[in-house]
């Protein structure tokens, strides 16, 4: 991996970790979704018009818009699984188990669907970025949380919605690639389009009761504002370094954001064991090591 792609994925996880911090914080459900989109289809408007949105989707064909339209359900449907894991565990487990099965997911599914290639050292970056997420996620004592009855009711969601958000981040970074990669769109459209199309998904949930909708946007529209200027800075910068790099190689990478989460869930949200989240952080690190090298 290039100097320039390691270090768009650097920015784009700290980034990441910001946002997702602050969303557990919000504690959202699919009407704070749809607050942030709209509010990204108004604050990006102006940057997508000036790298050309209009004059690209003149030249769209059904392939095109097919493959933006599968990439914002897989969207909507990660935002929401995200947001109710967050509600039913700890960030320190979902974000850990979401952040590790994508990955994996993702560089096999670049392996067998975009003809990239894998070396022996990015290899084992990829398993030393998995490995690293298991001991953030709690590590051994993921088990003996699992005997009490309530702090295994909590893991169990954990992992339940982190495996699940994890399959969907694997399923759109797999078709992101392909939209910037193979079709050649620029990360900043697929981005900005996709939020688009997200809204009439995401309608429905505050029509169904407009007045709490409106109660819900005076208390959360700050963070909504917040994640939507700076989730999808996080984002664009991972498509660009996807242009740069093989996707196999950028998509465990990512997961450097593992250690800003470490720390920021547990100062920020007092969730605790430091060391063995540090040390998941450190093979993380040796991980993204290896890919740079592979």
């Amino acid at each position: 991996m290039s100097t320039a792609a390691l270090a768009l994925v650097l920015v784009a996880a700290l980034l990441h970790a910001a946002w997702n911090v602050l969303a557990k914080k919000v504690g959202g459900d699919a009407r704070f979704a749809l607050m942030t989109a709209l509010i990204v289809v108004v604050l990006w408007a102006p940057v997508c018009l000036a790298v050309g949105l209009v004059d690209a989707m003149t030249r769209w064909g059904v392939l095109e818009w097919g493959v933006l339209l599968a990439s914002a359900v897989i969207h909507v449907a990660y935002f929401i699984a995200l947001l109710r894991g967050y509600r039913a565990a700890d960030l320190t487990v979902v974000y850990p188990v979401a952040r590790g099965t994508g990955p994996l997911l993702s560089s096999i599914g670049a392996v067998l669907w975009l003809g990239e290639s894998l070396s022996l050292a990015a290899a084992a970056g990829v398993a030393g970025v998995v490995f690293g997420v298991f001991c953030i996620a709690g590590g051994p004592a993921l088990l003996t949380r699992a005997r009490d009855p309530a702090q295994r009711a909590r893991v169990v969601a954990g992992l339940g919605w982190g495996g699940l958000t994890g399959g969907l981040i694997a399923a759109y970074t797999l078709v992101d690639g392909y939209a910037v990669k193979v079709l050649l769109i620029s990360p900043i459209v697929v981005d900005y389009v996709g939020n688009v199309l997200r809204v009439p998904f995401l309608l429905p949930t505050a029509l169904h009761d407009r007045t709490a909708f409106a109660a819900l946007w005076r208390l959360q529209w700050r963070a909504a504002f917040v994640i939507a200027l700076i989730g999808p800075l996080a984002y664009v910068l991972v498509l660009y370094a996807v242009q740069l790099a093989p996707l196999s190689h950028v998509a465990p990478a990512r997961e450097v954001s593992m250690l800003f989460a470490a720390l920021l869930g547990g100062r920020l949200l007092g969730e605790g064991d430091t060391r063995m989240r540090l040390i998941g952080a450190a093979c993380i690190a040796g991980g993204v090591a290896g890919l740079a090298l592979g």
